[in-house]
């Protein structure tokens, strides 16, 4: 067999081998860059549309197994990894927001889930993968990020006097009613105000360049809800629950509303789904097992994760430094890792917004 022959048996194989995190061959993602060979070794350029920091080591001994199950394994595999993030497309009628290519949404149906705690998460994730990431706090009745970011008592400034500068804290950049507004003060506001504000807040700030924006959404399905989904430009939403009915119950109706106002859901994250004993190490499903996968599987989305009930989460969050940034390393930042490549891979398989390819049409009277 000649050179070009084993490198075109080489290119056809690697374009075989099935990318977990984008649920597709390579050659379906039209990943391959390039490939060179030597009789040494293998150099492979990849281009994958989700942050890759930290995903090369992996990917290279996946790719590698792959290749020895085919008989084709190089000496040496040599990989080069590229993001390359792109904008996606949002609701009819709306156009994605200049400088974020991509609004995700996570919300739940009820409060008490843990959709904060994974909302922050999921935003520093992206970040430490090599995204460049924003988190929009919309509950204006309960800001929680301030808290969990360790900005409680910070303000947002501006350059003139229009528009805010997000804050700043582990890699992303941030706003929250919660920076405008006394820590202990009640917001005693009707929906109209409350969407007024959160628009505000969106159209305000000086998010610069942004590849994601993480929406942490109000509970419900209320019409504050129901009217951010229909006024954002939401690339795809997040469903959080816990494993239990009642949670279930509640995150079905979350569904269904992005469901009515065509946003796509990527996929349901399974909170709180198994507690682990610090003392004895004894497992215990606390909210019931099962919940998501079963949920995920009725409407025909992805179950991005289980995440579990581990109470140093917790004090993470309260300590202003969520587990992502105060211990990456650990089981419990990982579990919020591979959340956050599903999730992103989830996103990147949609439909890419086309809306710049369009000319616009200006009519003036001369």
């Amino acid at each position: 067999m000649t050179q070009t022959l084993d490198r075109a048996a080489l290119e056809a194989e690697i374009g075989r081998y099935f990318e977990p995190n984008l649920r597709q061959t390579l050659a379906e993602a039209r990943a391959i860059r390039s490939l060179e060979t030597s009789s040494s070794e293998i150099r492979v350029t990849l281009e994958l549309g989700l942050p890759v920091r930290d995903y090369r080591d992996e990917l290279t001994a996946q790719l590698r197994r792959h290749l020895d199950e085919a008989g084709l394994a190089p000496l040496a595999l040599k990989l080069h990894l590229q993001s390359n993030i792109t904008s996606h497309s949002v609701q009819r009628g709306l156009t994605p927001i200049r400088g974020i290519k991509n609004i995700v949404a996570v919300a739940s149906g009820k409060g008490g889930v843990g959709k904060s705690t994974i909302a922050v998460n999921l935003a520093l994730a992206w970040a430490a993968q090599g995204a460049r990431v924003g988190l929009l706090d919309a509950d204006i009745y309960g800001p929680s990020q301030p808290i969990m970011l360790g900005l409680q008592g910070e303000r947002p400034s501006s350059r003139d006097g229009k528009r805010l500068i997000p804050l700043s804290a582990h890699g992303i950049v941030t706003m929250s009613i919660g920076f405008l507004v006394d820590v202990e003060q009640p917001m005693v506001w009707r929906g109209p105000m409350v969407t007024s504000a959160l628009n505000q807040l969106l159209a305000d700030t000086d998010w610069g360049e942004l590849d994601y924006l993480v929406v942490d959404m109000p509970p419900g399905t209320g019409d504050i809800q129901l009217t951010l989904s229909q006024r954002v430009p939401v690339a795809g939403a997040v469903i959080v629950t816990t494993p239990q009915d009642i949670a279930l119950a509640d995150a079905r109706k979350g569904l269904r509303m992005f469901e009515k106002v065509n946003v796509p859901v990527l996929g349901i994250v399974e909170n709180m789904g198994l507690h682990i004993c610090a003392n004895c190490g004894h497992t215990e499903h606390i909210f019931g097992a099962g919940g998501g996968e079963r949920m995920a599987v009725q409407y025909g989305v992805k179950l991005l994760g289980s995440l579990p009930l581990d109470g140093r989460i917790r004090e993470d969050t309260d300590g202003g430094k969520p587990s992502v940034a105060a211990d990456p390393a650990s089981a419990r930042a990982q579990a919020y890792f591979n959340l956050a490549r599903r999730t992103a891979g989830e996103l990147a398989r949609r439909d890419k917004d086309r809306s710049a390819a369009f000319p616009k049409i200006i009519v003036e009277d001369t």
